[in-house]
């Protein structure tokens, strides 16, 4: 078995990077140490460089159709050998990335001024995505877990038409469980909500964590529902722009489709996205899991490092490569820390407010990079909070 290398150091200033060459738009200064925007600092699997060399090689980058079975069956059987969920092939559309279909889906399952329901603190995407198309977010609090007859209570008095599932959640990295799974399809037929749950960071978990995809319970729901995924995650190729949802109601699908190709005139996928789908989905499982691996080490230097420096008691997630750790115990205010760590330590760290109700006192430390990466960037987090308390 072929062993991964996840340690060595890649360069990524030059590539127009979002985490690295533009960390200035987000923090207000160029040349942080980034643990920022949820992607991550690996190479992306042998396999698929491979494959992108090969077909870049010809020279030929036309127009491309999305709707074949190479793209449809490695989706279908991602889904049965990862996930252990049937897909029917036909409920498989292409879109050029998860939060374009979000936006195209509340428009389909809701009017401007509808309510939409998320669990919160939220990735931020979601708070702008639903704002912008004119419908109004309501954040549930759940960072102190999701009490159930509340969230009963809250979908009768407010009336939601859409509810927005994070599955597994960002930034808490919450992986739902099956019994979680049947409450939030209960809920949604006892009020009539439609339901789309984002699974783009279901490929990354603990190790034993078992994830369940909203695709297991279409049969059970009475209302309008979708999974809206791609590989990008999991094996960092979100660059390539090339997504999908699982949509298995035919109007639906049918409406999608028709607002993706006219609507959006988007009929062709981009060639070297769909390739790659293809080949993380068919041949690449292996990469993954000793990419979970590393990040699982990660997490357990982070968790350590955390106790023995700064007395915080952190608890690993069940899933995704982003850290939610409390500052609260520290006794230092997030506006103090922010300034420390940006302009004493250059180290950018996501201040927890950005993701809406619950995010005070947090920050959001991405965890996909390698060891030395993680290393330096907790040391500069410690050297920022003992100057702020000194």
């Amino acid at each position: 078995m072929t062993k991964y290398d996840f340690d060595t150091v890649i360069d990524r200033y030059g590539t127009y990077s979002d985490q690295w060459d533009y960390v200035q738009t987000r923090f207000g200064v160029a040349n942080l140490l980034p643990f920022t925007i949820s992607d991550m600092d690996f190479a992306t699997a042998p396999g698929v460089r491979d494959v992108l060399v090969k077909a870049s090689q010809k020279g030929i980058f036309g127009y491309t159709h999305w709707d074949n079975p190479a793209f449809k069956g490695a989706i279908a059987g991602w889904f049965d050998r990862r996930y252990h969920v049937a897909i029917d092939q036909d409920a498989i559309v292409y879109s050029p990335s998860v939060i374009f279909t979000l936006a195209k889906l509340l428009e389909q399952f809701s009017q401007p001024g509808d309510k939409v329901v998320t669990f919160s603190p939220c990735y931020d995407a979601f708070i702008k995505t639903v704002t912008s198309n004119h419908r109004l977010l309501l954040e549930f609090d759940i960072n102190h877990g999701v009490d159930w007859d509340k969230l009963d209570a809250y979908f009768a008095r407010e009336h939601p038409a859409v509810f927005l599932l994070c599955n597994p959640h960002n930034p808490l990295g919450i992986a739902w469980s099956g019994e979680d799974m049947q409450r939030i399809v209960e809920l949604c037929n006892a009020y009539h909500v439609a339901i789309i749950s984002d699974e783009i960071h279901m490929g990354v978990v603990r190790h034993g964590t078992v994830v369940h995809s909203l695709a297991a319970y279409f049969d059970q729901l009475a209302v309008q529902k979708a999974v809206i995924s791609s590989a990008g995650k999991a094996f960092n190729v979100t660059a390539l722009g090339c997504s999908y949802a699982l949509i298995p109601d035919a109007r639906d699908r049918e409406e999608f489709v028709y607002g993706l190709e006219y609507r959006s005139a988007l009929s062709s996928v981009p060639y070297l996205g769909m390739l790659a789908t293809i080949e993380c989905y068919s041949h690449q499982e292996e990469w993954l899991n000793q990419l979970c691996d590393y990040i699982d080490g990660n997490y357990a230097y982070l968790q350590k490092y955390l106790k023995d420096e700064l007395g915080l008691d952190y608890q690993i997630p069940a899933a995704t490569y982003l850290a939610w750790i409390d500052i609260s115990p520290l006794g230092i205010t997030m506006p103090a820390l922010q300034h420390e760590m940006v302009h004493g330590q250059k180290v950018a760290i996501m201040d927890g407010r950005v993701y809406g109700n619950g995010g005070a006192n947090h920050l959001r430390f991405n965890l996909g990079a390698p060891r030395s990466k993680v290393e330096e960037g907790l040391r500069r987090f410690a050297c920022a909070v003992t100057t702020v308390k000194n």
